[in-house]
């Protein structure tokens, strides 16, 4: 598997930093890529966090989210992603900056 990472260069919305995409490389998902993931800065404190793909919903008015990614078993399968694409990112930013 490969993160991509697609830049925010448009500044909006507010604090995303970047979309994240997983291209996977062998198995049975080799030539397909899942979409929807997006780094954001963290609203209280510093450090950055992960949104995962999800769909939006209303039920009597009100908007909900459907996590499109979740784990079958282990709960913590999801932070290993997470980690990955922080990993990801930040690699990302240190290349930037040391072409820029």
């Amino acid at each position: 598997m490969v993160i991509k990472i697609l830049p925010n260069d448009k500044g909006s919305p507010a604090g995303k930093l970047a979309d994240a995409e997983l291209h996977f490389t062998e198995g049975e998902l080799n030539g397909l890529k899942l979409l929807g993931f997006a780094v954001w800065e963290r609203r209280a404190g510093p450090g950055r966090n992960v949104t995962f793909p999800a769909r939006t919903y209303t039920v009597n008015g009100q908007s909900r989210s459907f996590a499109l990614l979740r784990p079958v078993g282990d709960e913590h399968t999801q932070d290993r992603v997470r980690d990955l694409i922080l990993q990801a990112y930040a690699e990302f930013v240190a290349e930037a900056a040391v072409a820029g």
